[in-house]
């Protein structure tokens, strides 16, 4: 066992096609680089943006995949119930006009009677 080179750690490297891999990088061609390579978070999905963030912050991925999958229904749940709202608050906007006239209606001046004293 003396005879063994001694073992290097894997660590991930980027290929030049964009996918990540376990491999040594000795063991790889020589690739020119052209600079450092940025990767902003916004520019992945939207799906993979909630998963970077919550499994860099250490959060399991069941939580993750509750997040992904019940993130949507909630925003659809929300707009839902202001979309309700937004359609009470007309119809009140409406009764309330409705009344008004009709009160403003009852109680204006008709020509020939006279009013209290």
């Amino acid at each position: 066992m003396e005879q063994l080179p001694a073992q290097r750690p894997l660590t991930v490297v980027q290929l030049p096609d964009g996918q990540h891999v376990y491999a040594d990088p000795a063991a790889l061609p020589a690739q020119q680089m052209t600079g450092p390579q940025v990767v902003h978070i916004h520019q992945a999905p939207p799906d993979r943006t909630v998963q970077r963030i919550a499994l860099g912050s250490g959060v399991g991925a069941g939580t993750v995949a509750a997040g992904v999958y019940f993130g949507p229904l909630l925003v659809g749940v929300l707009t839902a119930i202001a979309a309700n709202l937004a359609m009470l608050a007309f119809m009140v906007l409406i009764l309330g006009w409705g009344v008004v006239t009709v009160v403003r209606a009852v109680n204006a001046p008709r020509p020939g009677r006279r009013g209290r004293k």
